[in-house]
């Protein structure tokens, strides 16, 4: 078994699989080292397209979506490799449908995989507001979107969308944050202190395994802000968390109950 060819490995299982692939196609390895790396390819390659062969498929409008985002010519910070995906989106429809959220927020939208998979899931009075700080994904996304899907899409900076959220008086059962590392601390203080988040409400912060780097290897700026938001999330307490390892890893943080 190999890895897929495609699209770049970008979580810690996958990129796992290539670097152990690349050593596998190395032709000077004992045979004994070389069947039992081989073994271990296996398992690494075959555990992501595992866990989509046995997860509930994709809606067509969600396949469609994923698959004009992967086509797309995409340039400088942005690529497809961004896209939520498959499972993931299952994992956040299942929340929606768990906490019974009508109001869900998004603070970083992309192509709008993760906001559609929430909408397709919420009741018929429920809506997805979805922030996005480019002008041209967001006119991509909105492309993307199916007719009838209530999804209310803010363009700007995230700081200033969640300022004027909060003065609208608005309040969210569900929260997904997958936008600039960096500013992650600075939105979970928002959503706690603001009022925008319920009293029971649930946050799912995206990406913080971010490939690995917060406990292996070199640290991009990315993995410098991501290793930094984890630990500060772990000693505040105001909140409960726990770190999910699906994909570059889902961490769901709640208040601490009273």
């Amino acid at each position: 078994m190999t890895p897929a060819v495609g699209l770049r490995p970008v979580t810690p299982l996958g990129i796992l699989a290539a670097r152990l692939d690349a050593v596998c196609a190395r032709a000077d390895l004992p045979p004994d080292v070389a069947a039992e790396l081989a073994a271990v390819l296996e398992l690494a390659v075959g555990f992501e397209p595992y866990l989509e062969q046995h997860t509930s498929p994709e809606s067509p409008g969600l396949a469609a979506l994923a698959e004009r985002t992967r086509t797309a010519p995409w340039s400088g910070t942005l690529e497809a490799e961004m896209l939520s995906g498959h499972v993931e989106g299952r994992f956040l429809a299942f929340l929606v449908g768990m906490t019974r959220a009508r109001r869900v927020l998004e603070i970083g939208m992309f192509t709008g995989y993760g906001a559609l998979a929430m909408a397709e899931a919420l009741p018929a009075d429920g809506e997805v507001v979805a922030c996005e700080l480019d002008p041209d994904v967001a006119a991509f996304a909105r492309g993307c979107f199916p007719a009838g899907a209530r999804i209310d899409v803010r363009v700007g900076p995230a700081a200033d969308s969640l300022a004027a959220l909060a003065a609208e008086g608005q309040v969210f059962d569900l929260v997904f944050v997958d936008a600039d590392k960096a500013g992650y601390a600075g939105y979970l203080d928002t959503l706690l202190d603001s009022g925008l988040l319920a009293a029971d409400g649930l946050v799912a912060v995206d990406n913080t395994l971010m490939q690995g780097q917060p406990w292996a290897g070199e640290r991009t700026a990315n993995g410098e802000a991501i290793a930094a938001f984890n630990t500060r999330v772990t000693a505040d307490p105001r909140v409960e968390q726990v770190l999910v390892p699906l994909r570059d890893g889902i961490t769901l943080v709640r208040r601490t109950p009273s």
